[in-house]
């Protein structure tokens, strides 16, 4: 009888490698299942490829939901947010129990701490899982320009980032390679030039290196990005980046989930799905979410979440508040981007917590703001226990 050992030697092989590679990019262990292979589909014993199961789309309210705004390349301000809502400790490890948090998208662009703020929300899913909470990440319009290989929002050090990334993945594929029983890996470079005109030299690695890995299929975005919602319902809150019209709802929320996933994993070729190329698409609307309370088209609003059943309010990122986590429209429009990254307007952290799916406040860390400050959200200074 065959030594299991023996058998699994180079799966065994392929999973120190990545975790190698992971460690390297970003000084974080994460586990990496033995099927696990960056370079293929997942498959069964008979070489049948697996469909990834269906999104769920609507979930039931938790006792406690926390809400955290575009992030933009700040691993730095995301900490903060986090700490700020008690769901991780001094050694960024979860402390959050079974709460639930919703990350609206835009962790890409702006800022230098791209890849490592990905790894690090993979490691908070593991741990929130394993105490009974969950976190549920969102894709923004900033996610759909880089899998478009749109890099107008770019930073140099975004750049360098992904191109130490890809260094070491190519470095890892080379050690697969030398082991009989794995597949031979992609070239990861495969159809990417390698000069681009107009652009200076001296960033051409980095630019290949972001397109191999955010590419529909790209190891990067069918890792983190593909699992990722584009519209989200929990309870009687509705999340979506940019907003949400009564055309995206009767298209169908799934659908919109299914085409996103499969887009970005590569089953439907490079061009995106039309909801995503649309100007009124729902990754870049504002209509709810202008700074001003006149500008907000408060009966829109109602008509769209009239089409949803349950849903009371609409949660969204995309436009930054200067003036913080506010609402408008009695409630019904909640706009929680803040501008964080220090490559935005460097606004000072603030996180939205609803309990029980009704009682709504913000938590901040700007010792300014007084109790009444939030058009109708209760606010939490950071000094003050939440969990009374």
């Amino acid at each position: 009888m065959e030594d299991s050992t023996c058998r699994d030697l180079p799966l065994l092989l392929s999973s120190f490698v990545d975790t190698f590679v992971d460690f390297t990019v970003s000084g974080l262990f994460l586990p990496h299942p033995l099927n696990h292979n960056p370079n293929t589909p997942k498959e069964n014993p008979n070489s049948t490829p697996i469909s990834p199961p269906l999104f769920q789309t609507r979930y039931p309210f938790p006792d406690r939901l926390i809400a955290i705004g575009d992030l933009h390349g700040d691993l730095h301000k995301f900490k903060e947010c986090l700490k700020l809502a008690r769901l991780t400790d001094g050694n960024d490890r979860w402390i959050g129990g079974n709460t639930t948090v919703v990350q609206i998208g835009d962790v890409l662009d702006r800022g230098g701490d791209e890849l490592k703020i990905l790894y690090f929300l993979e490691k908070l899913k593991h741990e929130a899982s394993r105490s009974g909470g969950s976190i549920i990440t969102m894709n923004g319009n900033h996610e759909i320009n880089n899998i478009n290989g749109h890099f107008g929002y770019v930073t140099k050090a975004g750049l360098e980032e992904f191109k130490v990334w890809s260094d070491w993945f190519c470095i890892g594929n080379s050690m697969k390679s030398l082991c009989d029983g794995l597949e031979k890996p992609k070239d990861l470079f495969e159809g990417i030039p390698s000069v681009f005109p107009g652009i200076k030299e001296e960033f051409h690695e980095g630019i290949r290196a972001r397109i191999a890995a955010l590419r529909p299929e790209g190891p990067i975005s069918r890792r983190f990005l593909s699992g990722n919602l584009t519209v989200l319902v929990i309870g009687s809150s509705v999340f979506v980046h940019g907003g949400l019209l009564q055309k995206h709802v009767f298209y169908g929320l799934e659908r919109i989930n299914e085409e996103l996933r499969n887009w970005i994993n590569g089953l439907t070729g490079r061009l995106s799905p039309h909801t995503v190329l649309e100007n009124d698409s729902l990754f870049w609307v504002r209509t709810f979410s202008k700074e001003f309370v006149n500008k907000c088209d408060c009966s829109t609003l109602e008509h769209v979440l009239a089409t949803i059943p349950g849903a009371k309010r609409m949660i969204m990122g995309h436009t930054i508040q200067e003036a913080g986590i506010n609402s408008v429209c009695e409630n019904r429009a909640i706009r929680i981007d803040v501008g964080m990254s220090n490559g935005c307007i460097n606004g000072l952290p603030e996180v939205l917590e609803i309990y029980r799916d009704s009682e709504l406040r913000v938590l901040t860390s700007n010792p300014h703001y007084k109790a009444d400050k939030k058009e109708g959200l209760q606010l939490c200074l950071p000094e003050r226990d939440i969990s009374k």
